[in-house]
């Protein structure tokens, strides 16, 4: 049992907001809570926050954003949200989709002009079914250097922390009103900590194998590309609580990380004009679907295995991401000057390969169209030298969990909100529909910084007005 009575509790201090989590959302709703007033402590399971969001991209869609206007990019939250909707076929909430795309564009602003996170639009390329450049990253282009940032943002402004520390329970009355937790140390001796209200903002159940072989049995096989700790535990105690979840089978996916290298290579190579051929050599669907999708396509090929075939205009361009590189470095990367050549460093069938590059080439001149109905016609076709990785399908993160409101509050089944209870990242439901072709690019970072925005907001304002 991980709801205890509060009787079972000893307290040796009480905070006004408590946060599991020290990741993008966690951090956030710190430094919303902290803004709004309140006295404000942060557990992280691990020795230092990393998460989810150090194995991400680093990537924050949002609209209207200050950095657009001094690009002169045209987007709107109404286009976002329109966007959102259509990649998930209308069965993403509405209402929550709403809220999210109006409150993006000031989360990242205030992330960046208000917290110094070095933020700046990705320009260059769009991502799948994005109407708009609303790409927010840090000049890597890494989860781990938003992470590093949001940790130095949480140093500059004295956002307490304890690390290394595990929470194994919650303290709660009959009503759902949390009292407080009790967290573990790595030596086995735990401590109580009460507090008045208490942000979720641990991630979803990817590293737990039994919740995802109940939810999402499809992506089981597949390399599990998140952190291990993300585990439900959130989505668990809402539960108990006397929340409610939805779109448990949602998920992020990916259809490009390097095997065995374990490193993500960008899906810029495939919206540049780069394609996925199996081992046979031949192409199997329309990369430009999205790359969450990918991931199930990639793994019903011979082995689970994919390459990613480019050029060099297009190599130049992933040399802009430092997890390209870093693949690079690994020797991940392969490159020829001939079809034929390719084929001979990866082990592909000649023959197929090069059939496969001069389809492409055709299609992209006009002279015949896609099997698999993708427009190759917007990007030059692929000349030499060629390049290639080998790559696999991925399991990033769950999109499902905890349904909340718009100040991000744990809702019962009757839609009123439980007392103190809020949810932000992979605890709560996101934006992303039922299943993994709903995930529109960054919608889990999107999420995780709106909603701990919001939750951080809502959670210190109702304390101060206790």
């Amino acid at each position: 049992m991980t709801i205890l009575s509060p009787d079972q509790a000893d307290f040796g201090l009480t905070v006004p907001v408590l946060i599991i989590g020290a990741g993008a959302c966690g951090l956030t709703a710190a430094f919303a809570a902290t803004e709004a007033g309140a006295e404000v402590v942060v557990l992280e399971r691990d020795p230092l926050p990393a998460g989810s969001t150090s194995l991400s991209s680093g990537m924050i869609p949002a609209a209207a954003t200050r950095i657009q206007a001094e690009k002169g990019i045209e987007d709107s939250p109404e286009l976002f949200a329109s966007d959102i909707l259509a990649k998930t076929k209308n069965r993403a909430d509405p209402d929550m989709v709403a809220v999210i795309a109006r409150e993006s564009g000031p989360t990242v602003d205030w992330l960046k002009y208000d917290r110094g996170i070095p933020l700046e639009l990705v320009v260059g390329f769009r991502y799948p079914q994005h109407s708009a450049l609303r790409m927010h990253a840090p000049p890597s282009k890494t989860g781990a250097a938003l992470m590093d940032a949001l940790r130095s943002a949480a140093e500059a402004a004295g956002t307490e922390i304890l690390c290394n520390a595990h929470v194994t329970a919650l303290f709660a009355d009959g009503d759902g009103r949390v009292h407080g937790l009790r967290f573990e140390r790595p030596d086995g001796t735990s401590e109580d900590v009460g507090c008045e209200a208490l942000v979720l903002a641990c991630n979803g159940f990817g590293g737990n194998q039994a919740m995802v072989e109940q939810n999402i049995p499809e992506i089981t096989e597949a390399i599990y590309f998140g952190h291990v700790g993300n585990q439900g535990e959130g989505i668990n105690w809402g539960l108990e609580l006397g929340g409610v979840v939805r779109d448990m089978t949602a998920y992020q996916g990916h259809g490009s990380v390097a095997h065995p290298h374990g490193v993500q290579i960008t899906w810029a190579l495939m919206m540049e004009g780069g394609f996925q051929v199996n081992e046979l050599g031949a192409r199997f669907s329309n990369e430009h679907q999205g790359y969450s999708e990918q991931a199930i396509s990639v793994l019903q090929q011979p082995n689970a295995i994919a390459f990613d075939i480019y050029d060099d205009r297009i190599h130049a361009l992933g040399l802009t991401f430092d997890d390209y590189c870093k693949a690079l470095d690994m020797g991940a990367v392969k490159t020829a000057d001939t079809a034929e050549g390719l084929a001979d460093a990866t082990g592909l069938p000649a023959d197929a390969l090069a059939r496969t590059i001069a389809e492409t080439q055709a299609f992209a001149a006009g002279e015949d169209d896609c099997p698999f109905g993708r427009d190759f016609s917007a990007k030059p076709a692929l000349t030499p030298p060629f390049h290639a990785v080998r790559v696999t399908g991925a399991l990033f993160h769950t999109q499902g969990g905890l349904i909340v409101d718009a100040d991000a509050r744990v809702v019962r089944q009757d839609g009123t909100p439980l007392p103190n209870l809020f949810a932000g990242g992979g605890a709560a439901r996101g934006v992303s529909g039922p299943d993994v072709s709903g995930y529109l690019s960054g919608n889990g970072l999107l999420t995780a910084t709106v909603l701990g925005r919001l939750a951080g907001r809502a959670a210190a304002n109702q304390v101060r007005k206790a």
